[in-house]
């Protein structure tokens, strides 16, 4: 059963070891990312998540083992949900791991969603389009932004079966 489980001040090294992990897989995206002095890459801050505020982390779990994370930003005063980070191990992939637990996010969290991808990041934006279609009975937008990101944008006040 693939679950997302909250996670807690008390498993940040966990979830930092699992981003140098992500960090790695997106350096075929990004080529201006690279190792810092120690062998690791740059981690990430997270302490907005353990503030609260409306962000919030995730562990992307398959029974007991972990499969992932994903981070995002609850939507307010009109503006729409985003998720900053998402990621699910390759040995998971086209196991329907990261639709799932993507499409229990958007559950979770009522309202209007927008989804970025990076220009070249075609894995991502595949996965995203196949994923909001679905979730959405393709009832989603797709645009580009100034720096050439693939944006899709749906609510989920509008679903055919809200």
């Amino acid at each position: 059963m693939i679950n997302l489980v909250k996670v807690n001040p008390d498993d940040e090294e966990v979830l930092h070891n699992i981003i140098q992990l992500y960090i790695y897989e997106f350096t075929r995206f990004n080529k201006q990312i690279s190792l810092e002095a120690d062998g690791k890459y740059k981690p990430f801050d997270l302490e907005k998540y353990w503030k609260g505020g409306g962000y919030h982390a995730f562990f992307i779990k398959i029974n007991e083992e972990l499969a992932g994370f994903a981070f995002m930003e609850e939507g307010h005063k009109g503006s729409p949900h985003v998720i900053e980070e998402f990621f699910v191990l390759r040995k998971f992939n086209g196991k329907g791991v990261g639709t799932i637990a993507s499409q229990k996010l958007f559950s979770m969290f009522p309202g209007k969603w927008q989804i970025f991808q990076i220009e070249n990041n075609y894995p991502a934006q595949a996965f995203w389009r196949k994923t909001i279609k679905e979730y959405t009975s393709n009832t989603f937008t797709e645009r580009y932004d100034e720096f050439r990101r693939s944006i899709q944008e749906f609510d989920t006040a509008t679903l055919p079966n809200n």
